[in-house]
């Protein structure tokens, strides 16, 4: 069923007010950003350009995604460095590290374990534990945005379902110990995520619990996932087809959470969405998505075209907006940053 959007007023060509932000996922470590693609040097290391460009979007603050072991070090390394916050983790489809860890499983959850406990306080510390979850990779490679839903654990091949599980069941541990909020994937695998989550006592509303981020699930499914008690957090393709939006649309304010998962799942012309990012300010649009070169031509203080960068988070929320028509651009923008502070208590960031 498509999504229709009626404006009640025209949109206005200008906006004022300032729009603050926290990308709750955003892959900072990756090494696109120091111009580094497929393994090769394509351009100079743009990657306080990229920083520079978030803050002029009003992006106040970003939590890096740790996805390994390795990668959590390196995004708490970034995190004290820029002031920012990071999450400790394994992603599932890297989940067979744990076993091919020397001293196996029980060692890399202790090498997490130690990380996690020498990172709890001041800037650039750790304020969740994953990413991890169950399912396939990140749904988007750079501009190509998948979202494939033929059968459970879409791409298995990185690693078997049972070693997701395992291992999934093991990060929970250290939420439970550390009183950490989750920083979950969930793609393809519903029914054994939230068996799972709820086999392990996360399933009863009251405490904090985390978030499900880079959304892409049905309308039952979000529902089921905030009934439990968890944040539910949007990017580009969580915003891909009509039936995403709908999805989108069914996030109640009090769980909605904004991200990017930058360098990846960047909005697109072919999305769903972009009938209603066409709807955009100039204002904004040259704030969200500024003017970017392609590879070859690379021109520092641009953007690249096709690498994602947590300015665009401006649109994500944006396309939010247009779905609840009749809520104020600034109710959603300060209704996701309101959810984020309370949620990873980043309390140093409330304004009054």
């Amino acid at each position: 069923m498509p999504v229709t959007v009626i404006p009640s007023k025209p949109v206005p060509a200008e906006l004022s007010g300032t729009f603050r932000f926290i990308d709750i996922g955003v892959n900072l470590t990756d090494a696109v950003f120091h111009g580094i693609h497929h393994g090769k040097k394509k351009h100079e290391d743009d990657f306080e350009a990229v920083l520079d460009r978030s803050r002029l979007a009003g992006v106040q603050s970003m939590i890096i995604t740790g996805g390994s072991l390795r990668e959590s070090k390196t995004a708490l390394s970034l995190a004290a460095q820029h002031g920012f916050f990071a999450t400790v983790g394994c992603h599932p489809t890297r989940s067979k590290e744990f076993d091919e860890y020397p001293g196996g499983p029980e060692a890399y959850l202790q090498a997490l374990d130690s990380l996690i406990s020498a990172n709890l306080h001041g800037k650039g510390r750790v304020v969740a534990i994953g990413e991890c979850g169950l399912g396939m990779s990140r749904c988007c490679m750079m501009s190509v945005c998948k979202s494939l839903r033929s059968s459970d654990y879409d791409r298995t091949h990185f690693a078997p379902e049972d070693v997701q599980r395992r291992h999934f069941r093991s990060q929970l541990f250290l939420a439970k110990k550390y009183k950490l909020p989750l920083f979950l994937h969930s793609r393809a695998a519903h029914k054994d995520f939230v068996n799972i989550l709820r086999d392990e006592g996360f399933g009863e509303d009251g405490e904090r619990k985390g978030v499900v981020h880079s959304f892409t699930g049905t309308v039952e499914e979000v529902v089921e996932l905030m009934d439990m008690g968890f944040h539910i957090s949007v990017n580009g393709c969580s915003l891909k087809t009509e039936q995403n939006l709908l999805t989108a649309k069914a996030i109640r304010p009090d769980k909605i959470l904004l991200e990017t998962d930058a360098p990846w799942c960047s909005m697109t012309s072919t999305h769903a969405s972009n009938t209603l990012l066409e709807t955009l300010p100039a204002s904004l649009k040259s704030k969200y998505f500024p003017s970017s070169t392609k590879l070859p031509s690379f021109t520092m203080g641009k953007p690249v075209k096709g690498r994602n960068e947590p300015s665009a988070i401006g649109g994500v929320a944006w396309v939010i907006h247009r779905l609840n028509e009749g809520v104020p651009f600034e109710k959603v923008t300060e209704k996701a940053h309101k959810n984020t502070i309370q949620l990873f208590g980043l309390d140093e960031l409330q304004v009054a």
